[in-house]
């Protein structure tokens, strides 16, 4: 019996892709309520309010080294986060 992808990731693995997952998420929903750069601010206020210091700083490593999974809002917002 084979594993699926995320059982054969490892727990830090698996929290960056429900992380990228997440913001993605938060991203598409705000996206049409409002002009890009308004949406991003809203994309980063929503992460500094609700999201835990150990989730940001996870986001903001995973945008810096790689950031591929990142929709172009969400990657956007991320770089407020680190301004």
């Amino acid at each position: 019996m084979s594993s699926s992808p995320i059982e054969s990731q490892s727990p830090s693995q698996h929290q960056q892709h429900s992380l990228v997952k997440m913001v993605n998420q938060i991203a598409a929903n705000i996206q049409h309520q409002q002009s890009p750069e308004l949406a991003a601010e809203q994309v980063a206020n929503h992460l500094r309010r609700f999201w835990a210091r150990s989730m940001k700083q996870a986001i903001m490593e995973y945008s810096q080294q790689d950031g591929a999974e990142l929709s172009p809002l969400a990657r956007e917002a991320i770089a407020k986060l680190s301004a």
